[in-house]
């Protein structure tokens, strides 16, 4: 998508492989930065901090992890080294498992001599993947977005939470692709950008990029999700998803859960956008997702940019006082209208996910 005009993915081979450079998604939206990740602890230490987040772009990460460290040695047991050190940096998101036993897949048969060669491309073919993957999901999406548009003449307005654009993905994102999709195919379309905290993605990196894309949008807290529903100036939530079982059970980022009751109860349909990799059929329901709890610091203090342009973390809360930071929830099935998918859109049931992806019941996980 675009920065300054530029079209840009947020990962990126350099030329020769001699490493990968992605945007250190922490200094947004104050600094726009490259950085170069030259080893298999690098790509692990990124994806641990959130230098790169969002469940599409941490599993490209993960692919070109495991391809950094086939260049230093790629022995068996160095490839089975870098899947367990990469595995073991966030827990929730399936498309970081999704991508190391694809790579241990294509890999582990070939002598290693060609290995490495090999992890660069297939790395590379999981990027274009997704960014194939996202561009379908946008269609679809934008469907539903052009139905309202059609109903009602007016601009059309889309909740979200946190982020699932398109710096959450290699390109086009998940949640935003349709709105990316509508709006260039000359739809009005407006999006409301919950901040998301404790770490403001919606209102540091959704809003930032939108921003970058020309999309109209406002920044509002958390807590003011259901009143502006309340007010009918929401037409559809659209959310993105780290985990989905294979009931419908998504799981996303803390908080999504509470937008999708307050949208039962003010009759908006909400929709969860979901990749194929992101469905996890290995678990029968959301109960068995593992929730990431991150550190107390991140909600007793909060980053923002002073006055001389210096950005600073201070504290929210008592020294005194502990603080619990789980960063995902469960929203059940039965709160979500429908799963957009780049095979369609579909209820979120089994039997509705099944339809699209009827080759689930034979393979426990599928390479998109």
């Amino acid at each position: 998508m675009n920065i300054n005009g530029t079209s840009t993915r947020t990962i990126r081979p350099l030329p020769d492989n001699y490493g990968v450079e992605i945007i250190d998604q922490t200094l947004l939206p104050h600094r726009l930065e490259f950085r170069t990740l030259r080893s298999l602890e690098d790509a692990a230490e990124a994806i641990s901090v959130m230098r790169v987040r969002g469940a599409p772009l941490i599993g490209a990460t993960a692919a070109y992890g495991v391809a950094l460290a086939l260049s230093e040695d790629s022995s068996e047991g160095r490839l089975e080294l870098a899947c367990e050190r990469l595995m073991a940096t966030r827990p929730t998101a399936v498309n970081l498992r999704w991508a190391l036993e694809r790579m241990q897949n294509r890999l582990t048969p070939l002598p290693a001599a060609q290995r490495c060669e090999v992890a660069w491309s297939e790395a590379a073919a999981v990027c274009d993947e997704d960014v194939m993957l996202n561009q379908s999901i946008g269609r679809h999406g934008a469907g539903l977005i052009k139905q309202v548009y059609e109903k009602t003449s007016r601009t059309v307005n889309v909740m979200t939470h946190c982020n699932a654009g398109w710096l959450a993905t290699v390109d086009w994102g998940t949640a935003l692709a349709p709105v990316y999709t509508a709006f260039d195919a000359g739809i009005p379309v407006h999006v409301w950008v919950s901040e998301t905290r404790p770490r403001n993605q919606g209102a540091a990196l959704t809003a930032w990029e939108l921003a970058q894309h020309g999309v109209p949008h406002t920044v509002i807290a958390d807590n003011a999700a259901g009143h502006i529903m309340q007010h009918g100036l929401v037409d559809l939530v659209i959310v993105g998803a780290d985990r989905a079982a294979a009931n419908g059970d998504i799981a996303n980022k803390i908080g999504t859960y509470l937008k999708a009751l307050a949208a039962r109860d003010n009759g908006v349909p909400f929709y969860a956008a979901v990749p194929g990799p992101t469905i996890d059929w290995r678990l029968n329901d959301g109960s068995g997702i593992p929730i990431e709890e991150r550190a107390a610091d991140e909600v007793t203090h909060i980053q923002g940019q002073m006055e001389n342009g210096s950005v600073t973390s201070v504290r929210l809360t008592p020294s005194q006082s502990d603080a619990a930071n789980p960063a995902f929830d469960v929203t059940p099935a039965r709160l979500v209208t429908g799963i957009i998918t780049e095979r369609g859109v579909c209820p979120a049931t089994r039997e509705g996910l099944s339809r699209l992806y009827p080759e689930a019941g034979t393979s426990s996980r599928r390479t998109a």
